[in-house]
């Protein structure tokens, strides 16, 4: 395996196919090889698992992925380093390379193809600046993943994992409860990459539900109500349903809150993602209810 977390091999490869560390793609490469040795075995405790990667940068991640399990697609956004990855991972015929945008990607399309019904585990360094949208377009596609593992920011592995009530806790951390459970698993500083962030990273490991653990009777009116709850999240949880909750007078929502058994003052980072549900579900029959009426 070629050494990736060599700073001097880092630079030769990037010398060789003329590349440089694009700020815009956020590119940080690990130099220190514990740290991706650990991501990757932490990841997935089933070694015939896929993998897919998001962001593989030069390959240094994507070994050690390949080494433990039978199949990793890598996506990646930076043409200029398809070349380099052609280079560093020609050991292994268990990696794709696709050169395409994550966000543009029809996950579902694209896991079909890659690893037809077999199990799919996603592993990722991503981009500081992009996290929260490729997290959710994940949780959001119609893929079974086993799990989701993630190097990010520090400040957004703490409003993943928060808890409700938390000051980090936000409309991201609700909705991802209804998805799955969200851990860290270990933090890692500035020093371990080429060029050094600002800020530290932790690897967080999101679990996903086999089974949907919450079944709000109308999906739609669930998310509606968490993006309306942390939309002016220091009103009121009534204040702030009334302004972003569209379909619903105040007096249905204040009746609401009180038959889900809430505070009249409540703010909306006090409820949990299965108080989330039962508020939901408590509108949704306010709402049938009166629609018969």
């Amino acid at each position: 395996m070629m050494n990736l977390c060599d700073l001097r091999t880092v630079r030769e490869v990037m010398e060789r196919h003329g590349l440089r560390f694009r700020h815009e793609f956020g590119q940080n490469f690990l130099i220190t090889p514990a740290v991706p040795q650990r991501i990757a075995e932490m990841c997935c405790e089933d070694t015939d698992s896929c993998i897919l990667e998001i962001g593989p940068g030069i390959g240094t991640l994507t070994c050690y992925l390949a080494e433990r399990f039978s199949k990793v697609t890598a996506v990646e956004i930076d043409r200029g380093l398809i070349p380099a990855l052609g280079e560093t991972l020609a050991e292994y015929d268990n990696v794709n390379v696709i050169n395409e945008d994550i966000m543009k990607v029809d996950i579902e399309k694209l896991v079909s193809e890659e690893f037809g019904n077999r199990r799919v585990s996603v592993c990722a360094n991503l981009p500081y600046y992009i996290t929260t949208p490729i997290i959710m377009k994940l949780l959001e596609s119609d893929v079974c993943f086993d799990s989701i593992t993630v190097m990010i920011q520090s400040e957004v592995a703490d409003r993943l994992t928060a808890e409700a009530g938390d000051s980090e806790y936000g409309a991201i951390t609700a909705v991802l409860g209804y998805y799955g459970e969200a851990e860290k698993l270990f933090t890692v500083k500035p020093g371990n990459f080429e060029p050094p962030p600002k800020v530290n990273s932790t690897v967080v490991r999101i679990s996903l539900y086999d089974t949907p653990k919450y079944l709000p009777k109308d999906k739609t009116l669930f998310f509606s109500v968490i993006k309306a709850a942390f939309g002016q999240r220091r009103k009121t949880l009534l204040n702030a349903l009334s302004a972003g909750l569209g379909g619903f007078d105040k007096a249905t929502i204040s009746r609401a809150i009180e038959e889900s058994g809430y505070r009249a003052d409540i703010r909306g980072e006090k409820l949990s993602t299965a108080d989330f549900c039962n508020l939901a579900d408590t509108l949704y029959e306010l709402k049938n209810n009166i629609q018969e009426k």
